[in-house]
């Protein structure tokens, strides 16, 4: 149940004065729902100072003045369109109160002629006039005080006034309740914070500008509140899942040892580190839960199957879960010839496989004959039953929810799980997003990899870069060409993709090939088949081919509009050329003039071929929102926290939720009956059900 002292905060915004049937829509929309608690957590983003009283004849073009005036004459426009004037005077200067729009009656009862009146806006001249558009205030003199004051300025939507959020808020504020300290005492007093209701008052109360910024206290105070919650609930389910019990793995097979012999390269330092990690996991007799960080081209596919023959090797089954068709088909490319010269059997498991193909693929997963499975989100959709799922490994696991993380390691008796990721992820981003999983970093490139040659053109040279890339095929080279990313439209981008194909037609005839995510899986499988066959010298493309898609023979890579791509992203598609002996290189193409943060983020794509610095570099320059491209960040929302402002609370609030989670694992001391409330706060209350399913 939840805590009584949070009551008030959770009541419906429907008690406070003002907040009808029709407002209420409009709040929820606003806020994300209906409680006291999501209106409070809707915070301001400007503030407005009214307290300048100036004389007319000293206010400034653009201030905002509050003052007291007299109204001198009405100017009511004769037809409609026409503004209506109010003249008025302080006794200094004449100031003309500008309407559009508004009703003759109502004038006339705001501003009776001869009535003094404290009017509050912004004044600006015109016509050699000092002149005042809709003022935001008009009252009776004696009212003065409660206008001249900060006001915050709240994100708005229409039909729902700053008036009226700010009275709502103001009700709101008074029946904060007085809940007990969840954080620790010596932290709060070295930090000098609020407690969490004098923080929630000042929030609404900024007094100036600097009390927006992410560093002012009562600001650092709910963030650290709200990322505590968050980390605590992470590590309360991890220490339900370790507590599950696991299965345990050996890794000595000869199995094992056959494969590691076979492989004609030698691994990386960073590979070895990795099987060593997830070995380790994979005996114990607890579940393991395993983040698999490798940057584009850092061999993650070989750690994976040396995991899943760990597995295998004990007669259990293992699956790969990947969040497209052609990375499923990529990784059973790669797999295929491994898992045949081991003799270990391979089904691959997708949305395309229909009636007898399907039913024959089920078949051989629930008896056993397939050991390792390959698909897409097809994998956990319920008629797919494992004779004994013993590893899930999830491939791009940000293209996935939690929930679907869930389903897939339902299909098996407390499978140990991995999850991969090919876009690496800042730190600070790896607490927030995985914060209850064990982290491995494949951080090193397997030896004889050449370095990409990244060069910076501007689109007017697209001739050039059309006549170079002429040169380039006569060599025998190939190359992809992605076109434009449109913001959140598929069909925008397929268009971008369609002129650019039929363009390159011209020069290239029908050795080029057009890819895009609207294509029947088939096509797209024909036309891949075709690029790397050789058939096709040139591949037109969307982002579809960003993750996984592997064709050493294709030397040249060129990014239209890169301007427009997250630096992951770009990274990502660089990553599709220097996958053979030859030398690649990628061609960024950009519309000037660049913005300057811009020019940085692609210089940064031009300096380094290191993912991780990267993606430190592009959480510093863009923020996390769009780190890991809009369309799919799977980031959480935070509603006060400042991913990139708090960095150094996400540290903190990780190691303190680890030691809580194993100090108090069920949350009964005095602290962790505060920290319930904490959660409910946040809404991860989920975590307590969690406790008490056991």
């Amino acid at each position: 149940m939840r805590p009584l002292v949070l009551d008030p905060l959770f009541r419906s915004i429907r008690a406070l004065s003002g907040v009808g049937p029709k407002n209420l829509k409009l709040f929820e929309k606003l806020t994300g729902g209906e409680r006291m608690l999501d209106l409070l957590w809707h915070a301001p983003i400007d503030i407005i100072d009214r307290r300048h009283s100036p004389l007319l004849k000293d206010a400034k073009p653009g201030q905002v003045v509050t003052t007291t005036i007299t109204v001198l004459q009405h100017q009511l426009p004769k037809r409609r369109g026409l503004p209506a004037r109010i003249v008025a005077s302080d006794d200094t200067a004449t100031l003309d109160l500008v309407f559009f729009n508004a009703h003759r009656d109502w004038l006339e009862k705001t501003y009776p002629i001869g009535a003094q009146v404290v009017i509050s806006g912004r004044v600006e001249p015109y016509n050699n006039r000092l002149q005042m558009v809709h003022p935001d205030y008009a009252a009776k003199p004696e009212d003065i005080a409660s206008i001249a004051k900060i006001e915050p300025i709240y994100p708005m939507t229409a039909g729902l006034g700053p008036r009226h959020i700010t009275k709502a808020m103001g009700e709101a504020l008074t029946l904060i309740p007085t809940l007990p300290e969840w954080l620790d005492g010596p932290l709060v007093r070295q930090r000098g914070w609020p407690t969490w209701a004098d923080a929630m008052r000042a929030l609404h109360n900024p007094q100036s500008g600097p009390e927006f910024e992410p560093t002012a206290l009562p600001r650092q105070r709910l963030a650290y509140d709200e990322i505590l919650a968050r980390a605590l609930a992470m590590q309360m389910v991890r220490s339900r899942q370790k507590k599950l019990k696991g299965r345990s793995f050996t890794h000595d097979s000869a199995l094992r040892t056959r494969f590691l012999k076979s492989l004609p390269f030698q691994l990386t330092g960073a590979q070895i580190f990795a099987i060593a990690e997830i070995d380790a996991d994979m005996q114990k007799p607890e579940r393991m839960l395993r983040l698999l960080q490798g940057d584009v081209g850092s061999g993650k596919t070989v750690v994976a199957l040396a995991a899943m023959l760990n597995a295998v090797a004990t007669g259990a089954q293992a699956a790969i879960m990947a969040p497209t068709e052609i990375l499923a088909r990529q990784h059973a490319e790669t797999l295929a010839p491994l898992c045949g010269a081991l003799g270990v059997s391979m089904a691959v498991l997708t949305g395309r496989d229909k009636g007898k193909t399907r039913d024959t693929l089920m078949e051989k997963i629930k008896s056993g004959d397939a050991q390792i499975i390959i698909g897409t989100h097809a994998l956990f959709q319920e008629d797919v039953t494992f004779k004994d799922l013993g590893l899930a490994i999830i491939d791009e696991q940000h293209r996935f929810g939690v929930h679907q993380r869930l389903l897939l390691s339902d299909k098996g008796i407390a499978p140990d799980m991995l999850v991969m990721t090919a876009t690496p992820i800042p730190r600070t981003l790896t607490l927030t997003m995985y914060g209850d999983m064990d982290v491995s970093r494949l951080n090193e490139k397997p030896p004889g990899r050449k370095p990409i040659d990244t060069r910076l053109l501007s689109i007017d040279r697209i001739g050039e870069v059309v006549d170079g890339l002429k040169r380039k095929i006569a060599t025998g080279a190939r190359a992809y060409w992605v076109c434009p990313l449109v913001e959140e439209s598929e069909k925008l981008d397929l268009a971008a993709a369609t002129e650019r194909h039929a363009d390159l037609q011209q020069y290239f005839g029908a050795r080029v090939g057009l890819l895009h995510g609207q294509m029947k899986p088939t096509e797209k499988d024909k036309v891949m088949a075709a690029f790397a066959g050789g058939e096709l010298d040139v591949l037109v493309a969307t982002t579809v081919i960003e993750v996984g898609v592997n064709v050493p023979e294709a030397t040249v890579m060129v990014i239209e509009h890169a301007e427009r791509f997250g630096l992951a992203q770009l990274h990502q598609l660089r990553g599709r050329v220097g996958r053979g002996q030859d030398a690649s290189a990628c061609l960024l193409l950009y519309t000037a003039p660049l913005s300057e943060l811009g020019k940085q983020r692609l210089m940064v794509m031009r300096d380094t071929e290191d993912g991780f610095l990267i993606a430190e570099r592009d959480l510093e320059l863009r923020g996390a929102g769009e780190l890991l491209g809009t369309r799919q960040s799977g980031l959480p929302a935070f509603r006060i926290a400042n991913i990139e402002a708090h960095g150094d609370l996400m540290d903190m609030a990780h190691t303190e939720a680890k030691l809580i989670a194993s100090k108090d694992p069920m949350l009964t001391s005095t602290r962790g009956e505060a920290l319930k409330v904490l959660l409910y706060l946040f809404s991860q209350d989920q975590a307590i059900q969690t406790l008490r399913s056991g």
